[in-house]
C-alpha cells in the first residue's frame, strides 16, 4: 500500500455521511469524527502543508468556518502565516469585501484589508470543493488584495457539482489539490 492509499483510507474511514442534512435528499459529509482522531487530523494537517510547501504560498487562508480548522494548523506546520477570510460583518476595522452568488440569493465574504498584500502567495485551504462559489469569491479577494494566489487545497471535493471546472478560470495556472474526491 502507498502512502497516498493509506492517507486516503484513512481519512474516509474518518469522515461520516449523514443522510439529510441540513434537508431531505442531502448527504452531508461530516468531518468531526476526523478532527476529533489525532492521528487522523496530524495526517491531513501534514499532507496539506505538504501542498503549502510545494506551491510556494507564503501565507494560508482559511474560509470560514472549517477552513478555520483546517488552515490554520497547516499554516503553523508548513511555518506561513494564517488570514481568516470571514462572513461579512464578523471583521473589526477595514476590510475587503467581496460578494458571490449563491444558488438561492447571494452572500459576501471579508478579509482585513492589511494582513495580504504584494508579495504574498496564497494558499486557500478549505474543508470541502462543492460549487466553488465561496472559493472563487475568495480567489478574487485575494487578487484585488494585490497578492498572488498560490493554489486551491482541499480535503474533499465533490465532484458532481462541478466546482473544479467553475474554478479553472479563477485559478489561472494555480494548482487545485483535493487529498479526497467523492
Amino acid at each position: 500500500m502507498t502512502a497516498a492509499t493509506g492517507l486516503t483510507e484513512l481519512l474516509l474511514s474518518r469522515i461520516r455521511d449523514v443522510a439529510d442534512y441540513p434537508e431531505p435528499g442531502v448527504v452531508f459529509k461530516d468531518i468531526t469524527p476526523l478532527l476529533a482522531d489525532p492521528a487522523a487530523f496530524n495526517a491531513l494537517t501534514d499532507a496539506l502543508a505538504e501542498v503549502a510547501r510545494d506551491t510556494g504560498a507564503t501565507k494560508v487562508v482559511g474560509l470560514e468556518a472549517r477552513g478555520f480548522i483546517l488552515g490554520a494548523p497547516v499554516a503553523l506546520r508548513a511555518g506561513l502565516g494564517f488570514v481568516p477570510v470571514r462572513k461579512a460583518g464578523k471583521l473589526p476595522g477595514a476590510t475587503l469585501a467581496q460578494a458571490y452568488d449563491l444558488e438561492y440569493g447571494s452572500a459576501e465574504i471579508e478579509v482585513h484589508a492589511e494582513d495580504l498584500s504584494a508579495g504574498d502567495r496564497v494558499l486557500v485551504v478549505d474543508d470541502v470543493l462543492a460549487t466553488g462559489g465561496t472559493a472563487e469569491a475568495s480567489l478574487t479577494l485575494i487578487r484585488r488584495a494585490g497578492a498572488e494566489v498560490a493554489g486551491l487545497a482541499v480535503l474533499m471535493e465533490l465532484g458532481f457539482l462541478g466546482g473544479r471546472a467553475r474554478l479553472v478560470p479563477a485559478l489561472a495556472s494555480a494548482p487545485l489539490k483535493a487529498l479526497l474526491t467523492v
